[in-house]
Formats: structure tokens, C-alpha cells, sequence
């Protein structure tokens, strides 16, 4: 009934109201009372509003313009009509303060990740360049082993080349093992004149007086170790080396002989 008082039903509701109190006088008694009880609170509790402010709101609804600058303070300064204004809404800066303390970190974070990866690209550039020095020294100790071994090895003979008359200072030194057929070449301590890009040096073994191929090589550079090996050949009573075109030739040129030795 207190819903029905203050109109908060249904249509269907407030029709069933009504015919119940036409029909039962003590519920229209009821409505009655209750109607009676709601006025006497809303005019204990009424408050009066200012005479100024009550004629500009009455002001306002006839011109349909209002001052609402106006209006604000009136209603703030009516502290003894029990008028309270608002506190401003206060703006929580926390998230703010969180957003940037966030975005800092992630610019220092990502700093750090670049910075990370630079080094370990520096790294990983140095540790290539530490692999391939490895290699290369790894290389040449192989080769000097072989060197070593070569005149450590007494199956090896050692052959002494020297120079021709028009090549008085070119020199090399050659082993060849009778038992391996392996014939290999002193790079180190090779001293021959230079050529250019379209001729050779060619090793020949000298075999019953004939001239037998082993192979051709270029000069080698100044800091080259190590040894080559040419082909393998079962005997020979010597060794001559000839400058030759680009690939080798089937005979020796004699004219262009080099150097040459004999066991």
C-alpha cells in the first residue's frame, strides 16, 4: 500500500488497489493513514528555500535563461538553510604517476636489451674471428708437423736444388720418400725468382735422363709454411724445376730452367 501511496506500481496493481479498498473499508482506512503519515514527514522535513533563489529559478522557468554562475553561488553561500555545496571532485593522479613510472621502465628495459645485443653481437664477432685464427694456426701446425716429420723421417731423402747460372740465387729444397713415392716440396724455405700472372713453376723428376711431370705451383708468399706435395713417383735420380705457361707443359723448357739437383 505504501508503493501504491507513493505511485511506484503498475497500472494492473493500482486497479487491484482500488477495488480492494472499495471493497474492505479498513485497507481504504489504511491507504488513508498512510497518505496522512508521508505528509506529516515531507512538511516536518520541508526546507525552505532563499527568497532570492526561489525567484530566479521562478524567473528562469518563464524566460527559459538562467545564470547558472549565479545560481551556484546562491546555493553555496545558504549555509543557514542547511545548503551544502560539493567538495570538487578530487582527480586520482596515481594512474597518471603509475603510467609514466611504467613507461620509463619500459624505455630503460629496452635500452638494456639493445645495449645486451650489441655486445653480444661484438661477441659473437670475436668469437668467429677466435675460430678462424684457431683454424689457420691449427693449419700451419699441421703443416709444420709434416715438415718436421719429413726430415725426421729417414725414409725421406733430402734433396738441396740450386740455381742456374741466369738464376745464381734461386734455391729449394725437396724430400721424396722411396717408400711412400711421396715427394714433397719445403715451401718455407722456397727462393724463387718472380712471375706473373700467366706463367707457372713445374716440377720434373728426372727419371732414367727423361724429364717426368710432378706437377706445377706457384711462388708462395714471403710468410707461407709449411710443405706441398707434389705427385708421387716410385724413382728418379734428381729434380729440375722450369717456369712454365699457365697449366704446365708436356717438355720442359730448357731455357727457362730454374733450378735443379741430384742424389
Amino acid at each position: 500500500m505504501e508503493l501504491y501511496v507513493l505511485g511506484d506500481i503498475s497500472a494492473e496493481e493500482k486497479l487491484q488497489v482500488e477495488d480492494m479498498a472499495t471493497q474492505y473499508p479498513e485497507i481504504r482506512a489504511e491507504i488513508t493513514e498512510i497518505e496522512r503519515s508521508m505528509e506529516f514527514y515531507a512538511e516536518e522535513h520541508a526546507i525552505e528555500p532563499p527568497a532570492d533563489l526561489r525567484q530566479r529559478v521562478l524567473g528562469s522557468l518563464l524566460v527559459n535563461l538562467g545564470d547558472d554562475r549565479i545560481f551556484t553561488k546562491a546555493v553555496t553561500h545558504q549555509d543557514d538553510d542547511h545548503v551544502r555545496s560539493l567538495p570538487p571532485a578530487r582527480v586520482n593522479s596515481f594512474y597518471k604517476y603509475a603510467f609514466a613510472a611504467c613507461l620509463t621502465l619500459l624505455l630503460i628495459s629496452v635500452y638494456g636489451l639493445i645495449n645486451l645485443y650489441s655486445k653480444l653481437q661484438d661477441s659473437n664477432t670475436q668469437l668467429t674471428a677466435l675460430q678462424t685464427d684457431k683454424i689457420r694456426i691449427a693449419n700451419q701446425v699441421n703443416l709444420m708437423d709434416r715438415q718436421l716429420n719429413m726430415y725426421r723421417d729417414t725414409t725421406y731423402k733430402v734433396l738441396r736444388l740450386k740455381g742456374m747460372p741466369k738464376t745464381p740465387t734461386a734455391a729449394m729444397i725437396l724430400a721424396w720418400n722411396s717408400v711412400s713415392k711421396k715427394v714433397m716440396v719445403d715451401v718455407q724455405s722456397m727462393n724463387l725468382p718472380k712471375h706473373d700472372n700467366k706463367h707457372q713453376y713445374q716440377l720434373w723428376a728426372l727419371v732414367g735422363g727423361k724429364p717426368v711431370d710432378m706437377g706445377v705451383f706457384d711462388k708462395p708468399a714471403a710468410d707461407t709454411a709449411g710443405v706441398k706435395e707434389m705427385k708421387a713417383i716410385a724413382s728418379a735420380q734428381g729434380f729440375a724445376v722450369t717456369l712454365e705457361p699457365m697449366g704446365g707443359s708436356i717438355n720442359p723448357t730448357m731455357d727457362q730452367m730454374v733450378v735443379i739437383g741430384q742424389f
